[in-house]
């Protein structure tokens, strides 16, 4: 393709205060992980993006590409998968890397009218060619590589509601049956790898209904499913059916709190951390909304409010290294002061997550909101989102950033 031109997307849920979210979603969803994967061998980072042909800005492409961290250089992307007209950008894909470098990407379809597809790249570390391995039912995609295991795969399917599933390969070619992890009538997850562990945080839909997703729970498995454990290493059953089960970690619903999760992340003794944003009303508009941070210290939760939110789907990241803790995130009010995201800020701890301060508004005086700024999976130190928008001379603010990077596309940045 000549350039990254992102996909713009509308739910078609309008209100008095505008639409329940909409905007540039090349990055989205936060349930797409990873979606960037940094590759020491070779020191670049893939990276997957829901991108369009440009002519039709409701044309799903999937597209992938790579920064060259030597070079700081990003070449012109590939489509991997033509979505053939769909227009949703929760078609998008995440990706994965093995052990000798091949790229694995999996686009999400969509409830069982899209089915989802993997795709594998012909030789290591390139993006020039892929052949199709398989189509499965499978939504919000989450592959994790246990090196010299296989994969361990997380999804979402439409059985009861947005139910968890997993499955699991050695190869990448032959899976076993999808087992459920969580059912009470739907969830929405974020997970993430430590190690050879897999950790998972989703909330849960009262009666099937996304508009009350509500409580924050974690599960965690060190063997690819064979069993599963509580945060402190209790062991615990599934498919997960009880919402009161010790896998809970807040009861939201009964502060009658929404959770919107966004990033799952590990404090340098290895324990979770996780950001999200709690509000109390699920349309766009004047609310109480807070951007969270909830840690586990070994011993007990505790939860902290970095600022407040102006929307349900404000979306950032969090980066923890060492002693330093960031979040990236659109923190500030937009031009669409009740729309998704606003502009992009980084925020820092040096207390895990106690206090927190702003240290630096990245974006200002845009024309369109910014939102779902995403970290990429095993990145150097000097890599984040957006860390080199001040040194380039070819930024506009009037284009929506969804992105992981800025770089030359025709003339123009990532959009």
């Amino acid at each position: 393709m000549n350039g990254y031109k992102g996909i713009w997307f509308t739910l078609g849920q309008p209100s008095a205060y505008g639409d329940k979210y909409s905007g540039g979603l090349a990055t989205y969803t936060s349930s797409h992980v990873p979606i960037a994967v940094y590759a020491k061998e070779v020191k670049k980072t893939f990276f997957v993006y829901g991108g369009t042909s440009g002519e039709h800005k409701r044309h799903l492409l999937i597209m992938i590409s790579y920064y060259d961290h030597e070079k700081k250089h990003v070449p012109r992307p590939v489509i991997v998968f033509d979505k053939e007209g769909v227009d949703d950008p929760h078609d998008n894909a995440s990706l994965a890397l093995d052990d000798k470098g091949y790229i694995w990407v999996f686009v999400s379809g969509r409830n069982t009218t899209r089915p989802g597809k993997l795709f594998k790249s012909r030789q290591p570390y390139a993006i020039d060619n892929f052949e199709e391995i398989r189509t499965a039912t499978m939504t919000y995609p989450q592959p994790w590589w246990v090196s010299g295991k296989g994969f361990f795969y997380l999804f979402t399917k439409y059985t009861n509601g947005r139910e968890l599933y997993w499955s699991t390969s050695n190869d990448g070619l032959q899976w076993t049956p999808d087992q459920k992890l969580a059912g009470m009538g739907g969830h929405y997850q974020v997970s993430s790898i430590k190690q050879d562990s897999i950790v998972t945080v989703f909330n849960y839909h009262p009666s099937g209904n996304v508009d009350k997703r509500t409580n924050l729970y974690l599960l965690q498995t060190a063997d690819r499913g064979q069993s599963w454990t509580t945060v402190d290493g209790q062991p615990i059953s599934v498919p997960l059916t009880d919402k009161t089960s010790a896998a809970l970690v807040k009861d939201y619903e009964r502060e009658g709190k929404l959770v919107y999760i966004n990033d799952l992340n590990f404090c340098k003794h290895g324990h979770p951390v996780v950001l999200y944003i709690c509000s109390n009303n699920f349309q766009p508009g004047p609310a109480k909304r807070s951007w969270t941070v909830a840690h586990w210290n070994g011993q007990r939760w505790i939860f902290t409010d970095l600022c407040a939110a102006t929307h349900n789907y404000d979306m950032g990241s969090l980066y923890i290294e060492g002693d330093t803790w960031r979040v990236i995130g659109p923190t500030v009010p937009g031009p669409q002061l009740y729309g998704t995201g606003g502009e992009m800020a980084l925020w820092r701890s040096n207390d895990e997550g106690a206090h927190w301060t702003m240290k630096k508004q990245l974006t200002k005086k845009s024309l369109v909101n910014h939102s779902y700024a995403r970290r990429p999976l095993q990145h150097p130190k000097h890599f984040m989102p957006f860390g080199q928008m001040e040194t380039r001379t070819n930024y506009h603010p009037h284009n929506s950033i969804s992105a992981i990077v800025q770089a030359p596309c025709s003339g123009c940045p990532i959009t």
